[in-house]
């Protein structure tokens, strides 16, 4: 518990003094070091990621109920809408910020591991942790390629599902509903794909936390 308290009052330390390299001195001064840290930032984005799926399945299940409107206060349902499209915004760009910080640990990890490269004497095992920053730099790269497409994905339905919320906001009446009806397959096959390129990404994530263990 002391060791967890004192690794939270560093990161708030750090954070209101923004500067990343006390940060990281800070952190290994408790045995924490870039590579860890990496690994922790990932597994935010794995959870910033499931919590956006839930929120896009939510936001889906909203659209379908104001679709299946059946008499009441239209004006509700379309503030409900707006609130789980703000929770879907909201979630897509915490995945954004966390990828961000993902990137941002991982260059300083390598540019550390490039340097240190440069005070081996025995050339055997420089090789080897040279080859080994290779094929973690592959492995990186990959999962990268799959994070950044899967937050690529997410802007098209948010797009499409602000479109829908504003237009029932200015057309609270049977007409909007009917016009919302056309919208709806497209709204699902935008959720589907997320839901999938994002279950594809946690998978290379767990991958690339294995290879870094």
């Amino acid at each position: 518990m002391k060791n967890l308290l004192t690794l939270v009052l560093l990161s708030t330390l750090v954070a209101v003094s923004g500067c990343q390299s006390a940060y990281y001195s800070a952190m290994e001064k408790v045995g924490v070091h870039k590579r860890d840290i990496l690994v922790d930032r990932v597994e935010d984005v794995q959870g910033a990621q499931q919590d956006a799926q839930q929120e896009f399945k939510s936001a889906l299940e909203q659209f379908q109920s104001v679709i299946n409107f059946d008499g009441g206060e239209l004006q509700a349902a379309y503030e409900a809408l707006d609130d789980k499209y703000q929770d879907s915004l909201k979630a897509a760009n915490q995945v954004s910020n966390h990828i961000n910080q993902v990137e941002d640990v991982a260059e300083d990890l390598f540019d550390e591991w490039e340097d240190e490269l440069n005070l081996y004497q025995n050339k055997k095992l420089k090789a080897q942790s040279a080859s080994k920053l290779r094929a973690t730099k592959r492995q990186y790269d990959k999962l990268m390629r799959s994070m950044r497409q899967s937050e690529s994905k997410m802007q098209p339905f948010l797009s499409a599902l602000q479109d829908n919320v504003l237009y029932l906001k200015h057309n609270l009446n049977a007409h909007a509903i009917g016009a919302l009806k056309g919208e709806l397959s497209s709204i699902q096959r935008d959720v589907k794909a997320l839901v999938a390129d994002i279950e594809l990404s946690i998978q290379e994530s767990e991958k690339f936390i294995q290879s870094l263990q």
